[in-house]
């Protein structure tokens, strides 16, 4: 089998996979219609641009390298604690004769989803995670087709980092099985995943203790995250919840905590539905959290990854300088190809959204480039940070380096391209790119303008 044909046969299979994949959600979601405002960072990923509106390279420019930073696919939820406590208040209700008609629907869900989960291994990739890293591999050869048929012809290796966390190296594995279903002839050139916790783990690693010590016990942060809680449309939104599942004499033995708790955990369970949606075929929890108040929800765990992993304060660098390292490995691999040093075809780095958000911030990507007032908090209506915009399950950023033709007079010796969730992205504003609306930059230019020259 030729490459071409490889390669629309990778798309088929991976489209069926897709195809399958969705009847299973439509099957859970009576409606058929995705909720994806309120599910935040564990948002299931999709590609953000068609394959055939990227703008093509300059005349004399050949694609030569290419790196990505990659966030893991879908995976189960990290524990069953959050379906535990859901149950045990299910079951106290149940004893009491305290269950509504829909509120004794939701248990059987909760078992699935739970058992679910267990399948797997809590926090482990699941099928539809697996199957995000495949077709994201495969569109990767489908934009770059001549760039890895040039690294097979070449025998040139591509290089496979990991955080060394499960989900992260099964990611790694699903994406480069991608690019071999595409591109059989890369089989023995892509390299065992090797572990790099000071690149794809830092935010646990010992040079970064101000993190870990500014999320433990800053008073900044939490004073914000106590206004967000504070806010009464939270202890309305569980009440709403807590009234929808239990009879009135029941809910009224309920404190506001007990309720907040509650439908925070079943909003936890809601979110992670749609990541199990092969394993967990035909549960339905969206019909037990209304609309508003999912995305009510939605909104608490978004100011907590914005203020914990995100832009955060005003003038403050903490949550996101830490992703230096990052930053500074996209550009040296670039570097080391473009002055002749480097040896691999392409860099495949595999990794977390605690790495993904704060190089979005360092980055200035879309969403990501607004603080926060510590005297106004994070909302929806003043920052356009949204975890499922930023950081979904497989959330990626792609650099393309391309070179000049020898004879390109007085042209860049080299360009890269930046592909945020696979939509073209320019870079910070004071980058600027070959021509006005292009998204293609001089490697050089980058350099000046991020301050590495």
């Amino acid at each position: 089998m030729n490459r071409t044909a490889a390669l629309a046969a990778a798309l088929t299979t991976a489209l069926a996979a897709t195809l399958a994949t969705a009847s299973a959600a439509d099957a859970r979601t009576p409606s058929g219609a995705a909720r994806s405002d309120s599910y935040g960072t564990k948002t299931p990923y999709a590609p953000q641009q068609a394959l055939a509106r990227y703008q093509q390279a300059p005349a004399g420019y050949t694609p030569v390298f290419t790196e990505n930073v990659a966030r893991h696919g879908s995976r189960a939820m990290s524990d069953s604690e959050d379906g535990d406590a859901v149950l045990a208040l299910l079951a106290r209700a149940e004893q009491a004769g305290g269950l509504t008609g829909l509120g004794a629907q939701l248990a059987p869900q909760v078992r699935t989803l739970l058992a679910a989960g267990a399948s797997i291994g809590y926090g482990n990739l699941s099928a539809r995670g697996a199957d995000e890293q495949r077709q994201t591999a495969l569109r990767m050869e489908q934009r770059l087709p001549g760039l890895f048929d040039s690294i097979a012809a070449r025998g040139e290796p591509i290089v496979v980092e990991t955080s060394g966390v499960t989900r992260a190296t099964a990611s790694a594995d699903a994406f480069t099985a991608g690019l071999v279903a595409g591109e059989p002839a890369l089989a023995g050139l892509i390299a065992a995943p090797v572990t790099d916790k000071d690149l794809l783990y830092f935010h646990k690693q010992p040079q970064n203790a101000a993190y870990r010590a500014y999320l433990a016990d800053d008073p900044q942060l939490a004073a914000a995250l106590a206004a967000v809680d504070a806010d009464p449309r939270t202890a309305e939104a569980a009440a709403h919840t807590v009234r929808r599942l239990f009879t009135d004499a029941f809910a009224d033995t309920l404190t506001t905590e007990q309720r907040t708790a509650f439908a925070r955990s079943l909003y936890a369970l809601y979110s992670a539905a749609p990541d199990l949606a092969v394993e967990a075929r035909g549960t339905d929890l969206d019909r037990f959290l209304t609309p508003p108040d999912a995305q009510w929800f939605g909104y608490l765990d978004d100011a907590e990854e914005f203020y914990q992993k995100g832009p955060g304060f005003t003038g403050r660098t903490v949550t996101y300088q830490m992703a230096g390292v990052l930053l500074d490995d996209l550009f040296a691999q670039a570097e080391h190809e473009a002055d002749g040093t480097g040896t691999a075809g392409a860099v495949l780095r595999f990794t977390h959204a605690e790495e993904i958000e704060p190089l979005a911030a360092l980055l200035g990507l879309p969403g990501s480039t607004e603080q926060a007032d510590p005297a106004e908090p994070y909302s929806y209506a003043n920052n356009p940070w949204r975890g499922a915009q930023v950081a979904p399950m497989a959330a990626n950023v792609q650099w393309d380096l391309y070179r000049a033709a020898t004879d390109a007079d007085g042209k860049p010796g080299h360009l890269v391209r930046m592909l945020y969730n696979e939509k073209e992205t320019a870079f910070k504003a004071d980058c600027h790119p070959i021509a006005k609306g292009s998204y293609f930059y001089d490697l050089d230019e980058l350099e000046r303008c991020f301050g590495r020259s």
